[in-house]
């Protein structure tokens, strides 16, 4: 399954940023939000603030649940994040992005438009009924969120660092067999 590519991105931002949650976090400082907002080619207001960190960080836990909710569960959260921001889809194009959905408008807070494209993509996630293409790390001493957009369904873990750790575990237990 392809999805548009606002929405693929949208999808691998809150997987990150959920994901920065985890042990060592990574969204501690201004500046990591900075190159989170870059890296995902954010658009609209920026703060620039310790208040901006502490709500974009309030939001992961959101997120998690979220994005490992059981279908029905998962139509409620996107429903409530929805309405609570008010949300009015439009159709935008700016820098480099070809026509694409935006459903709050730039001078939102960041947190909020991350929680609302978030919601958004998820439309697309539910609808299509592709909820398996986000799951948990198959490493069990790691709690990351697993984003797969591969054509096969392959991807197990949320990073390389947790495939790498699992295969040499798996390869030292062999080699004392």
């Amino acid at each position: 399954m392809r999805f548009t590519h606002d929405t693929e991105v949208s999808l691998q931002a809150a997987v990150a940023l959920v994901n920065s949650a985890e042990d060592p976090d990574t969204l501690t400082t201004v500046e990591e939000l900075d190159a989170f907002y870059g890296r995902f080619q954010y658009t609209g207001r920026r703060d620039g603030d310790r208040a901006e960190l502490a709500a974009v960080r309030a939001l992961r836990p959101t997120l998690r649940e979220l994005l490992t909710s059981e279908r029905d569960e998962a139509v409620a959260l996107v429903n409530g994040l929805l309405a609570d921001a008010h949300a009015l889809p439009q159709l935008v194009r700016h820098d480099a992005w070809d026509w694409h959905l935006h459903a709050v408008a730039p001078d939102r807070p960041f947190a909020t438009r991350v929680a609302v494209e978030t919601a958004m993509a998820m439309i697309d996630v539910l609808r299509a009924g592709e909820t398996s293409r986000l799951g948990i790390c198959a490493d069990d001493t790691c709690a990351g969120l697993v984003l797969d957009l591969s054509r096969n369904r392959s991807r197990r873990f949320c990073s390389t660092a947790c495939g790498n750790r699992v295969a040499v575990a798996a390869y030292r237990s062999r080699q004392r067999g």
